[in-house]
């Protein structure tokens, strides 16, 4: 089983929004994953196996796996944006 923390800034709508469509795309190709939103600051501190978000707030984190969305909502792009990746951790 894969973690996976969803970050936006205040982790409250967007990155739970995000949650939703990640574990609905997991559940679609059998990946077996916890998947739990969180806020940026909270988000520094834990060792996920992977770390999905935004361009503007991947770039702060340093030494994660991370997985840049380009919507929050809008999960087709979130699918073509974190399949592979998704994927390949859950190897």
């Amino acid at each position: 089983m894969i973690s996976i923390l969803t970050v936006c800034g205040n982790g409250i709508g967007s990155s739970l929004m995000l949650k939703m469509k990640i574990e609905e795309i997991c559940a679609e190709n059998n990946i077996d994953a916890t998947v739990e939103s969180i806020d940026f600051n909270a988000a520094q501190g834990m060792n996920p196996d992977l770390i999905v978000t935004v361009k503007e707030l991947a770039e702060q984190f340093t030494g994660k796996k991370i997985a840049i969305v380009r919507s929050y909502i809008n999960k087709k792009k979130i699918k073509e944006d974190i399949l592979d990746v998704l994927l390949e951790t859950a190897k």
